[in-house]
């Protein structure tokens, strides 16, 4: 069994910085790729920042320069470091790993979401 979960979340001001995790846990063999997801208040979910088994990497265009997605495989994480947070950045973050258990079997696996709030 996997289980994943995130931290790091918080309260911040405009133009502070956050950094977010998300590990998996478990029978883990590899993470295959890694999301990180928001959805602000009242709007709909959308892809923040991705990076998959080769650190190919794609960022929103409304974070690009200002969030790095990275991943630790020896510690099956991924990290969200986010830069400059503007308002529009609250939302709930959430991260999503297609994760390997043997060479052959994956599970899709989404954390529970960690509240990031951007206010003075």
């Amino acid at each position: 069994q996997v289980q994943l979960v995130e931290s790091g979340g918080g309260l911040v001001q405009p133009g502070g910085s956050l950094s977010l995790s998300c590990v998996v846990s478990g029978n883990v063999f590899a993470i295959k790729a890694a999301d990180w997801y928001r959805q602000p208040p009242g709007k709909e979910r959308e892809l923040v920042a991705t990076i998959d088994v080769r650190s190919t990497i794609v960022y929103a265009d409304s974070v690009k320069g200002r969030f790095t997605i990275s991943r630790d495989s020896a510690k099956n994480a991924v990290y969200l470091r986010m830069n400059s947070l503007k308002s529009e950045d609250t939302a709930v973050y959430l991260c999503h790993a297609q994760v390997l258990t043997t060479q052959f079997h994956t599970e899709d696996l989404w954390g529970q979401g960690t509240q990031v709030t951007v206010s003075s």
